[in-house]
């Protein structure tokens, strides 16, 4: 069968008598139907719908973008991230696919991996060994100095084995140990080998990590510069793990994309992300679910105290940033078993945001991170046809999304059907 024969025969589904949320435009569409043909959006018009079609009646709800999950670990089995790091990588896959079709189930049609997903577990999900799961952009193990927020070794460990050699061992699926200049160009080169979408470095200390002091910056300027160039050498981008404003700041002068928390920003700070053009990400849902139920699901003491430092400045850090015009993407990086709560990113922003900007970072905002503007996150003509249809409007309230996929009765990705209950 030749390539327009089987063109010919793509299914053809239309959605009709929605409200239409584009993606980034705060004025519904009405209407108008949605014509999907395989995995992509065909058109959006009046027309009548032909013959042979397949129509779902929407009834007047709310159709949208699949969602993007902008920070994730789906490696990251439990809230120990030292018992982690050494757990063997059979059972972390199995976590990962749990893990990626629960988060389908709520909606989220496209997850980034910002440390630990590799090129093994895409290859799984390229040819359909793991199925029904979101999209996968994997920037794989993240890159850490020593006593870094990617050094999971306890102070007392002695032994070297997480060090990066040039053979390429690979003792931790989570991070590896880079320190200078080559080190750091040679890890990059070796993620981007094996088909890293981006590369992440630690930029600071870190709530999880156990020896490295929360504010205080790591990496030398000439070692964060490495890394941006090599990944920009590319054709990618770095990211990088930052909480205090100091930073944050370093990050984005020196040319990093994808500014990963940035939970103690202030006024001027984010005024300067703003004006280089450097996308934040925070992370709410993480620190409200860590402070709530971490000490009782075994977070270790000193990650606890570490915590408590930045819990309090998480949603006021949301209102800065929206002040001074920063493109806020939508990230959970949430831990082991509290990954359930990922719906809950929406109702904490919405506290202090507008429900538009909390949409458009889940939707347009993460879609231009990821390189993917026009292509996902979007509802428009050429678009891939990852779509949801929801009970209530998420525009006046959030708990249409927050809570869990329960108001989601039509959750479609690449045009295939996850879930259709109406």
């Amino acid at each position: 069968m030749g390539r327009l024969e089987r063109a010919e025969m793509k299914k053809k589904i239309a959605f009709r008598s929605a409200r239409i949320f584009d993606g980034e435009s705060g004025a519904l569409i009405a209407g108008k139907n949605v014509i999907v043909e395989g995995a992509t959006i065909l058109e959006i018009s009046d027309v009548p719908i032909a013959a042979g079609v397949e129509i779902v009646d929407c009834g007047g709800r709310i159709l949208m973008p699949g969602l993007i999950d902008a920070h994730v670990h789906v490696y990251a089995a439990g809230l120990n991230i030292v018992r982690v790091a050494q757990s063997p990588v059979s059972y972390l896959a199995h976590f990962a696919a749990q893990f990626l079709r629960t988060s389908l189930d709520r909606g989220f049609t496209t997850v980034r991996d910002v440390g630990g997903a590799d090129v093994g577990l895409a290859m799984a999900i390229q040819d359909g060994l793991l199925d029904r799961v979101p999209r996968l952009f994997y920037g794989g193990r993240v890159i850490s100095q020593t006593g870094g927020h990617g050094d999971f070794r306890p102070g007392d460990h002695a032994l070297d084995a997480g060090h990066y050699c040039g053979c390429a061992h690979v003792p931790d699926p989570m991070a590896v140990i880079a320190d200078g200049v080559d080190e750091v160009r040679r890890a990059v080169r070796e993620e981007l080998r094996r088909g890293a979408s981006h590369i992440k470095i630690m930029a600071s200390g870190g709530v999880a990590s156990p020896t490295d002091p929360l504010d205080r910056c790591q990496y030398s300027d000439d070692e964060i510069r490495a890394a941006v160039e090599e990944a920009e050498r590319a054709g990618h981008y770095a990211a990088a793990h930052c909480h205090p404003k100091e930073a944050v700041r370093r990050a984005a002068a020196l040319g990093v994309k994808s500014i990963e928390h940035a939970t103690l920003i202030d006024r001027e700070t984010a005024e300067f992300v703003a004006e280089r053009g450097s996308f934040v990400v925070p992370t709410i849902s993480t620190l409200v679910a860590l402070f709530e139920e971490g000490e009782k699901l075994g977070f270790p003491k000193v990650s606890m105290e570490k915590l408590r430092r930045v819990a309090d400045s998480s949603l006021s850090s949301l209102e800065i940033m929206k002040r001074a015009g920063v493109k806020m993407g939508l990230g959970t990086d949430l831990l082991g078993t509290l990954h359930v709560r990922q719906s809950t990113e929406f109702t904490l922003r919405a506290k202090v945001l507008p429900p538009i900007d909390v949409l458009r970072s889940a939707c347009a905002i993460n879609a231009e991170l990821l390189g993917q503007r026009g292509r996902i996150g979007c509802v428009r003509e050429g678009a891939l046809a990852d779509l949801l249809v929801v009970d209530g409007n998420p525009l006046e309230d959030m708990s249409v999304l927050g809570s869990g996929g329960d108001r989601i009765p039509i959750i479609m990705k690449d045009g295939n059907f996850h879930r259709r209950a109406i």
